[in-house]
């Protein structure tokens, strides 16, 4: 069974910083990619970063040029680095990982999320 643990989240003040870990155990073969999502309360969840196997990112218009996405291919773990962190940053933050493949399910694969950990922004 393939589950994500999410971690770092928290309550900081405008202009501060945050890491978020999300770290992924079961028996896995391979990924596709791996994301970042958030949602605030009342609004519908959103992408905030997004990672190919290969390393290649992208991220939502709101966080480019603060929040940087990067990996531990060997941990099987993802961390959000944020910085000048904005009120409208607060929100639920999810990790997602896509296409998993694990030594129970091969060759069938899986989308799996993390619990989620929030993070609320002070201003």
């Amino acid at each position: 069974q393939v589950q994500l643990v999410e971690s770092g989240g928290g309550l900081v003040q405008a202009g501060g910083s945050l890491r978020l870990s999300c770290a992924a155990s079961g028996r896995i073969i391979s990924i596709n990619a791996m994301g970042w999502y958030r949602q605030a309360p009342g609004k519908e969840r959103e992408l905030v970063a997004a990672m190919t196997s290969g390393g290649s990112t992208n991220y939502g218009d709101p966080v480019k040029g603060r929040f940087t996405m990067s990996r531990d291919s060997a941990k099987r773990a993802v961390y959000l680095q944020m910085t000048s962190l904005l009120p409208e940053d607060t929100a639920v933050y999810y990790c997602n990982f896509k296409g998993v493949r694990s030594q129970i399910s091969a060759p069938s694969m899986g989308d799996y999320w993390g619990q989620g950990t929030q993070v609320t922004v002070s201003s």
